[in-house]
């Protein structure tokens, strides 16, 4: 038999404590079907602190508004060191802004704007699990205007749009046509469900695709990969570049290196053949042509009087507003935080060069 020293202290402490009332058997939860008898059933009010669920008809939305210039605040404050200033995202932090016209490309860009069905689901992830670290911290009308500003970067309003309870369906989000009911039960559980072949499944096996975007499908023999194969591309026309020093283009690679900073801009702007203006104004033919030539769109005051003031898109220019765009032009609307590398302003200038011509 085990023995277990006891400390006279011990003893004393034990001692000094209350009696433990005897559990009744009659206190018990009564058992269920399938249960275990625990517990009790909720009190309402308990449950109505759970229910805070929004629905895509507007079933369970609290009365407030919010408008975009006070959810543009908020989101700085809140949001922006992990979504970026204009929900272009930071580091690997979800993008809330852009990725229109993705969805079928081997690469979609899943934002609020291209990609979630409703606009409830956003007020709803809002308001129940964000800010991070801080969640359910909002009061609704802050929730609004936050709802509003993702409407906006998205360019599903404009800057003087006010959200409310009373036109919260009024402007539906594009995705949400593309969304069907879960069909799985019919179309997918028996394929996955039928006994599987273990030996001898097949003849020959034969690699049809490669995953370039992520580079992890093995070179073999046969050829190249076609991530591979790209970079042989780029390297023949590297070659034919230089073989031609008369051509004063931007470099090839900073245009691709351009391209891919160019993501964290796409929430805003469009550029290239068939650009438009969105949130901010379509990026055509502004390297070496005069500021603020885009029609149709509404600069702020302060980009204006420095149009007024003569400003032409040249590299000088271009690096200075793309390395702090508040203090080249202050006042202006663009709160891009700006680019902190000299090769990274570079490479978004050969990019707008190459893309946005010249």
């Amino acid at each position: 038999m085990k023995k277990i020293l006891v400390s006279t202290a011990s003893l004393l402490a034990i001692s000094a404590l209350p009696a433990l009332p005897a559990l009744a058997q009659e206190a018990a939860a009564p058992s269920r079907d399938g249960g275990y008898g625990l517990g009790r059933e909720a009190l309402p009010e308990e449950v109505a602190a759970w229910d805070i669920d929004i629905r895509p008809d507007g079933a369970g939305l609290p009365v407030g508004s919010g408008n975009v210039w006070d959810g543009e605040g908020l989101f700085i404050d809140y949001c922006s060191a992990c979504h970026g200033d204009f929900g272009e995202a930071v580091g690997r932090w979800p993008v809330l802004a852009g990725g229109f016209g993705t969805m079928e490309s081997e690469d979609p860009v899943k934002t609020v704007g291209s990609y979630w069905p409703y606009l409830s689901t956003v007020w709803d992830y809002v308001h129940r699990a964000m800010p991070y670290g801080s969640a359910q911290s909002l009061t609704d009308d802050e929730v609004y205007a936050l709802t509003a500003y993702l409407m906006y970067v998205n360019d599903l309003v404009d800057d003087d749009f006010e959200l409310s309870n009373e036109n919260f369906l009024e402007v539906p989000l594009p995705n949400e046509d593309a969304f069907f009911m879960d069909d799985r039960a019919e179309t997918e559980y028996a394929l996955f469900s039928a006994e599987p072949c273990m030996s001898d499944c097949a003849e020959s096996i034969e690699v049809t695709s490669t995953a370039s975007v992520l580079n992890v499908t093995p070179e073999g023999e046969g050829g190249a990969t076609e991530a591979t194969a790209e970079v042989e591309v780029e390297e023949e026309a590297t070659v034919v570049e230089e073989a031609a020093p008369e051509d004063t283009g931007p470099d090839p690679e900073l245009v691709a290196m351009g391209e891919g900073l160019f993501r964290q801009c796409s929430s805003c702007h469009q550029i290239g053949d068939g650009a438009t203006n969105r949130t901010g104004p379509a990026l055509v033919n502004i390297y070496g042509h005069p500021a603020g030539m885009q029609d149709g769109f509404r600069y702020s005051p302060a980009f204006t009087e420095a149009v007024e003031g003569g400003l032409e898109w040249t590299d000088e220019t271009l690096a200075q507003f793309l390395a702090n765009p508040r203090d080249f032009i202050p006042g202006n609307r663009m709160g891009f935080r700006g680019l902190r590398d000299d090769e990274e302003i570079a490479a978004m200038i050969a990019y707008i060069r190459a893309e946005g011509g010249e």
